[in-house]
């Protein structure tokens, strides 16, 4: 796909950013978790509050993917002490990389993950970090294609449901 904006997301974006976050998080896990824990990670983990909290924080930034005027995927980093676990000043960590089911395959995460990368270098991090979960093995696939290496393992809760994510890094080179 051609055309395709990436831009930084402000606090003006608020709105935007919890609706595209809660739909593809929805669209991604729906089928492998029960309606209930769905229900309370999507009210917790994009409400408002939390959005204005993670917004507001300099080591955090995300970024819309746009195709002709509509939101079709984000991207959020965490640098430094806002990273959720490794906590590592020579780190970028990849939070979220999520698009809209309708644009997967179509190079919308590609081009995201791309402008992560990019940030990474401008930071001069030494690498790139994530986590993904186990059971997604699309996710999975797309990192290792882009040069991502297992190290550990930690628990994402879902609801009441502990999850085991596959914790990745990418090196940089200097």
């Amino acid at each position: 796909m051609t055309n395709i904006e990436i831009r930084k997301i402000t606090i003006n974006d608020i709105d935007q950013l919890q609706k595209i976050g809660k739909q593809t998080f929805y669209e991604t896990f729906s089928t492998g978790n029960t309606e209930e824990n769905m229900a309370k990670y999507l009210e917790d983990g994009f409400s408002l509050e939390k959005l204005t909290t993670e917004l507001n924080d300099n080591n955090t930034e995300f970024y819309f993917a746009i195709f002709e005027d509509n939101v079709i995927g984000y991207l959020k980093l965490n640098f430094g002490q806002s990273q959720t676990e490794l906590k590592d000043d020579t780190a970028i960590e990849i939070e979220r990389i999520y698009v809209l089911k309708d644009f997967h395959g179509k190079t919308v995460g590609q081009l995201l993950y791309n402008q992560a990368i990019q940030i990474a270098k401008q930071k001069n991090a030494n690498y790139v970090w994530l986590g993904v979960w186990e059971e997604n093995p699309r996710a999975i696939s797309f990192y290792k294609k882009n040069g991502f290496i297992e190290f550990d393992k930690h628990v994402f809760k879902l609801g009441n449901d502990e999850q085991t994510d596959i914790m990745m890094k990418l090196k940089l080179n200097k």
